[in-house]
């Protein structure tokens, strides 16, 4: 255990990669996933798209969880202004990766604390850099046919069979997993909710 759980702590995702992020780290959660219009509006740029997201989702959760501290995330792949989302075919999913080889594309999360017994609500955003080799259609519909492509934002696994199309990152790595773990946690002591673990070695 890294760190010691100080209060109730609720995170708003059934993702299993931002779940085990927290159980890595000893920290001590429940589960309370919401259901929302994720239905970008008219001009939304990829920074106020996942922040409000984040927000929505975490007052969703929070309404039934008052007395815990309530935290929604929501990454978004970025080329340009244009938000690139779970591929909804194999098809899809080719042309995404097609359009990214060889060029730079950004990954936005937006994270979001709220506890409403506390009157607490913390929203941030981090991004990263991500640069993808130049690669041709035979290495894309390759790597598509593993099947990882189709459950995942971008239509790529950073963590997975897909590390091979990344040349470099510049930024967080865990927030092209799913989540900015150094700033969540930074914000999570902060909070008060987790503080450092101390081990007691006996003599």
């Amino acid at each position: 255990m890294i760190y010691k759980t100080i209060k109730p702590f609720t995170l708003a995702s059934q993702s299993p990669r931002r779940k085990d992020f927290f159980t890595d780290l000893g920290i001590e959660f429940t589960v309370n996933s919401a259901e929302i219009d994720e239905t970008p509006t008219p001009d939304e740029s990829p920074k106020t798209y996942v922040e409000r997201i984040s927000l929505e989702k975490a007052h969703a959760v929070s309404r039934q969880k008052r007395n815990s501290f309530v935290l929604a995330a929501d990454t978004a792949v970025c080329l340009g202004e244009r938000i690139l989302g779970k591929p909804g075919n194999e098809e899809e999913a080719v042309e995404m990766l097609l359009a990214l080889s060889g060029h730079r594309h950004i990954v936005r999360s937006g994270y979001c604390f709220v506890n409403e017994e506390e009157g607490i609500e913390v929203l941030e955003s981090v991004s990263t850099e991500v640069y993808f080799s130049d690669f041709d259609e035979s290495v894309a519909r390759g790597y598509v046919a593993t099947g990882e492509s189709l459950d995942k934002a971008g239509a790529y696994g950073i963590q997975g069979n897909g590390s091979f199309l990344v040349k470099k990152i510049v930024g967080s790595y865990t927030n092209v997993v799913g989540l900015p773990m150094a700033e969540v946690v930074a914000s999570m002591v902060q909070l008060g909710i987790i503080s450092p673990a101390v081990l007691i070695t006996q003599d």
